[in-house]
């Protein structure tokens, strides 16, 4: 039986990929589960599992060509898997008898590689819905509804570690390498940003004193009762939604010529992978405890590690934090997530000596930055907003008693 190779779905605001990459060729077997393909679109990467054993019949689109959500781009001729010899039974290897021990894993099935069951699943139900009527079928001719696929998530539109370079040949003095496709989408969506807004940043810094110490005080006893630890962002998100608040304009937008202000929090949060930057998105974080911030950061860097994120999981956002702090930048200046209007960027801590009235003290200290679309943020509301999140970080027990 014929089974299609579809395109999985992209979430609601996109329809359209990129097909980069065929990982197996016409005539060449393949097993339930492994990846056979994998897209682009301008968030994220997939990868598409074969949804069944047997043998890659027929490629319909080519590496480089825009795929639809849905649409079919191969065909696997389905075969009956080989049974797996029992625990009990003898094998050969290398001329001799072996009995495979019990508790070693199947060497095809090791841990490290093994595939998200229930991505598979899913793919494996859409697809068998209707079976290719024939091998020359056109993706018209499937009627069946867009396969959910949990999605490996490799980068968006963020600013991300440069590509790995291929080694240079002996007395090579340049080389010529083309831009992947991801690369490509960041380099317009970036320049699209600079192009279209007005993009200026603002600086102030913030003595973290008082949030460490808030911090070793209660870390133990939050860990204990909420299951997650405290880290430094949840103070950053409710610092940022209490200057939000205060200052609606920065977490507003533009659509042509009007601007639009929301009335909800949807933050988004940098994550570093492998592969760059993933900014998945805490909706109405404004309605979040700092437990519930913590637990969907730890949950977003886990899944964004283990390639689990969601095309909707990176929809959207009113507002965007990211962190140059942890690869140990010291001051930068963050490029806009468009359409959003402001992003607030977090550095290192550094402790420096300042002033606190007439001493000199040694404080640990953060340089934090806004980058703003001075097209409809003023550079006054802009610095007003930045000493916000200062003033509620620098005294983190009024932002906690909401006062």
């Amino acid at each position: 039986m014929d089974i299609e190779i579809k395109v999985p779905s992209l979430g609601e605001s996109e329809s359209e990929a990129t097909l980069v990459a065929w990982h197996k060729q016409p005539g060449d077997e393949v097993v339930e589960d492994e990846i056979v393909a994998e897209v682009e679109s301008d968030k994220i990467t997939m990868e598409i599992p074969a949804i069944a054993t047997g043998v890659l019949k027929e490629v319909r689109k080519q590496e480089g060509e825009v795929v639809q959500a849905g649409e079919v781009i191969g065909i696997i001729e389905e075969r009956q898997a080989p049974a797996k010899p029992s625990g009990k039974t003898s094998a050969k290897a290398g001329g001799k008898t072996a009995a495979p021990k019990a508790e070693e894993p199947a060497p095809e099935e090791p841990a490290a590689e093994s595939p998200r069951p229930a991505a598979a699943e899913a793919a494996k139900a859409a697809h068998r819905a209707e079976p290719a009527t024939s091998a020359a079928a056109g993706p018209e001719t499937s009627s069946e509804a867009e396969p959910h696929v949990a999605p490996k998530v490799a980068a968006v539109p963020e600013p991300s570690p440069a590509p790995e370079e291929p080694a240079a040949g002996a007395g090579e003095r340049e080389r010529r390498v083309p831009m992947s496709a991801l690369r490509k989408t960041i380099a317009r969506r970036l320049k699209e940003a600079q192009n279209t807004a007005a993009i200026l940043t603002t600086f102030n810094e913030v003595n973290m004193q008082p949030v460490l110490d808030l911090r070793a005080r209660y870390r133990e006893a939050f860990k204990a009762r909420h299951g997650v630890d405290l880290g430094l962002m949840s103070f950053f998100v409710r610092a940022c939604i209490e200057a939000l608040g205060r200052f609606p304009v920065v977490n507003a937008c533009v659509e042509g010529e009007d601007i639009v202000y929301r009335n909800y929090y949807d933050i988004g949060i940098a994550v570093s992978t492998e592969r760059g930057l993933v900014v998945p998105v805490l909706r109405d974080a404004g309605a979040m405890s700092m437990a519930v911030i913590e637990e969907r950061i730890a949950d977003f860097a886990k899944r964004a590690r283990e390639g689990g994120l969601l095309p909707d999981d990176l929809k959207g956002g009113t507002f965007s934090i990211t962190n140059g702090g942890v690869f140990g930048s010291l001051l930068s200046t963050p490029i806009l997530n468009p359409p959003q209007s402001a992003i607030l960027g977090m550095h290192a801590i550094q402790k420096r000596p300042v002033a606190e009235g007439d001493r000199v003290v040694v404080r640990p200290m953060m340089y934090v930055a806004l980058s703003y679309d001075h097209r409809i943020i003023d550079g006054r509301e802009a610095v007003q907003f930045l000493v916000a999140v200062k003033e509620a970080l620098e005294y983190p027990g009024r932002m906690m008693l909401d006062l």
